[in-house]
């Protein structure tokens, strides 16, 4: 990869690792779920009129909206605001490597070799520490909101593959279409129409910020930004900078929320990020990937 594209991979796991401390500044302050909503309304206003509707059939279109914004990110915005840090967030929804990998040997007779049945045992590991943890940063209701994320993102990457599309952002902006509508309608029937009242005197300008750094920076431009790269490279060489997403996630709360980072969580880390690799990776490309992250702290930082 060239330097410039390596920095602007880099660049958008900075914004996808901060965007959970981004979602946690909106969620302490206004309804999770009306967040996730405002998302993809302004994400969607701009981008449906300029992108053209990918050639699939609409059940495609309208299930992956479903999954990524209600079943994903619906379920992970929720997951912070019932106590889940921002930093165990972004690590804890790593494991839909885990979940895509089951859902695809459950539904599409995928073959699961023993490189990634270790992989997801490591993973399942430090799955198991984070339950251990005792400072309030993942408590049970939370991971399993989380869970409920990992699954729909696995889901979501089914339909993907089902669909046979080749038009992947355009696919999930015509997606997200539904999803406003899909979380209003989740709002009321769990919170009542009670929850609208409120919402105009919370918008102040941390919800605004968090509304719109989800909408454009994360949504938009990461995503559109994510499948350049995809489509200029191989995705051995690409995937495994989405490593770096749960280590910038981890920053971001130590950096805006001081949240503690112990032993336990270093370790519960270090299982599924290795558990994640070695899902990721084929056994003979581990080697090259190790090689491509030195080749790329050599190219940026060469003399560190």
């Amino acid at each position: 990869m060239h330097k410039r594209d390596i920095l602007l991979g880099i660049a958008v796991m900075v914004i996808w690792g901060f965007n959970f401390s981004v979602i946690k500044l909106g969620a302490d302050q206004v309804n999770p779920i009306l967040l996730t909503a405002m998302r993809f309304a302004f994400a969607i206003v701009p981008a449906v009129f300029f992108i053209a509707k990918p050639k699939v059939k609409w059940r495609y279109i309208l299930s992956y909206g479903l999954c990524f914004g209600v079943g994903v990110w619906g379920m992970m915005t929720w997951s912070i605001t019932v106590g889940v840090s921002a930093g165990m967030a972004g690590l804890l929804l790593q494991l839909n490597i885990v979940a895509t990998l089951f859902l695809a040997w459950f539904f599409l007779k995928e073959n699961i070799s023993w490189q990634k049945l270790v992989g997801a045992g490591l993973a399942i590991i430090g799955l198991a520490i984070s339950l251990s943890l005792q400072d309030g940063s993942a408590p049970i209701e939370g991971l399993l909101f989380i869970m409920v994320a990992a699954f729909s993102w696995g889901l979501m990457s089914l339909i993907i593959k089902q669909s046979g599309t080749t038009q992947v952002f355009a696919f999930s902006v015509w997606g997200m279409l539904f999803a406003p509508f899909a979380l209003i309608l989740l709002a009321v029937s769990v919170y009542g129409v009670e929850v609208f009242v409120s919402l105009p005197t919370q918008m102040n300008r941390e919800v605004w910020f968090s509304v719109l750094f989800q909408a454009y920076p994360t949504t938009l431009l990461g995503y559109w930004v994510w499948n350049k790269l995809l489509v200029k490279y191989p995705i051995s060489q690409v995937a495994p900078l989405t490593m770096l997403v749960p280590v910038f996630g981890l920053l971001g709360s130590v950096i805006f929320y001081q949240e503690q980072i112990s032993i336990e969580k270093i370790a519960a880390a270090f299982f599924i990020l290795s558990g994640l690799m070695l899902s990721l990776i084929n056994a003979e490309k581990l080697g090259v990937s190790i090689l491509f992250f030195k080749k790329m702290k050599q190219r940026i930082w060469p003399s560190v």
